[in-house]
C-alpha cells in the first residue's frame, strides 16, 4: 500500500488512502503519518477496536469510554526513537529502502527492536485519533465508504476488461506484465469516454433528464459494462473517429 503511495507515476499527490480492515495496521498508520497521507480504513470489526489512554495516572477519567479504554501510551519510547522513525519514513519516500525490507529487518527481533516498537506506538496513537474521527462523524464514515466503493468498481470493470486470466498476469516477465498494464489502461480510458459519450446523449433529451432526481444524478458513473462483450471479433476502422466531448459530459464525469 505504502509502495503504491508513493511511486504511482503520475504527478497526483496522495492526500488520503481509502482501504479495508485487512488494509490498515499500527506499523501502517505510523508510516503514512510520518510520510504525509492520511490512512483511512473502513473498519468492519470496529466492536474489538480499543483506544489508548494519553496520560498515564488518570484511571477514572472519561467514564464513559471506560469498556473500550486501555493502557497509556509511552510517549518516552516515540520521543527517544522520533530520529529514527524519521530516518526509515525518508527512506521509504527517497526510494533508498523498500517497505518489505524495513518490516523483514524489524521482524528479526520485533519485541526488542526499540524503532519497530516506537512505531507501533505512534501508529496506535494516530489510530486513536482515527477512532474518534472515526465513530463522532458519520461523514468521515460516507467519505470512506464512497471512497472504497469507486475503487471496488473501478476493479471490477478492471477483472471485467482483463478477463482472459481472471485478472491473473498469464506471464512473469517484466516486459509482457508492463504491455497488459498499459493495454488495460487504454481499455480503461476507451471504456470510460464511450460511455460518457452515451451518458451524454441520454442527458441531452430534455425528457429523460427532467426524469432523473438529484439521488439518481449523483449515482451516474461511466464505468458500466453490462452492455459490453469482450468475445468475439471488434473490426476498426482507423479512418473514423469518435465525436469529441463537450463541456457538459466533462462535468457529468467530475
Amino acid at each position: 500500500m505504502i509502495e503504491g503511495v508513493l511511486r504511482h507515476c503520475s504527478s497526483m499527490e496522495v492526500e488520503k488512502n481509502y482501504v479495508d480492515s485487512h488494509g490498515q495496521s499500527e506499523i501502517a498508520f505510523a508510516f503514512t503519518h510520518l510520510l504525509g497521507f492520511q490512512l483511512m480504513p473502513r473498519l468492519k470489526r470496529i466492536k474489538v477496536q480499543k483506544l489508548y489512554r494519553h496520560y498515564v495516572g488518570q484511571p477514572e477519567a472519561y467514564p464513559n469510554l471506560q469498556p473500550i479504554l486501555t493502557r497509556p501510551i509511552n510517549w518516552d519510547l516515540i520521543r527517544t526513537q522520533y530520529d529514527q522513525m524519521v530516518k526509515y519514513a525518508t527512506a521509504l519516500r527517497l526510494g533508498t529502502a523498500e517497505t518489505e525490507a524495513i518490516l523483514k529487518r524489524f521482524r528479526k527481533n520485533s519485541f526488542k527492536h526499540p524503532t519497530y516498537l516506537a512505531l507501533i506506538e505512534l501508529g496506535r496513537v494516530i489510530k486513536t485519533i482515527f477512532l474518534c474521527e472515526y465513530l463522532n462523524s458519520e461523514a468521515v464514515r460516507r467519505e470512506i465508504n464512497e471512497g472504497l466503493n469507486v475503487v471496488e468498481r473501478w476493479n471490477g470493470v478492471n477483472d471485467f476488461i482483463f478477463y482472459g486470466k481472471g485478472g491473473e498476469f498469464a506471464s512473469n516477465r517484466l516486459e509482457t506484465q508492463e504491455l497488459s498494464v498499459l493495454s488495460l489502461h487504454l481499455l480503461q480510458n476507451c471504456l470510460v469516454y464511450v460511455n460518457t459519450l452515451m451518458i451524454q446523449s441520454v442527458l441531452a433529451e430534455p425528457h429523460w433528464f427532467k426524469r432523473l432526481t438529484e439521488t439518481d444524478l449523483r449515482a451516474i458513473t461511466p464505468l458500466i459494462f453490462s452492455h459490453v462483450n469482450p468475445y468475439g471479433t471488434f473490426k476498426l476502422d482507423l479512418k473514423e473517429r469518435i465525436a469529441q466531448l463537450s463541456n457538459s459530459s466533462v462535468a457529468i464525469r467530475n
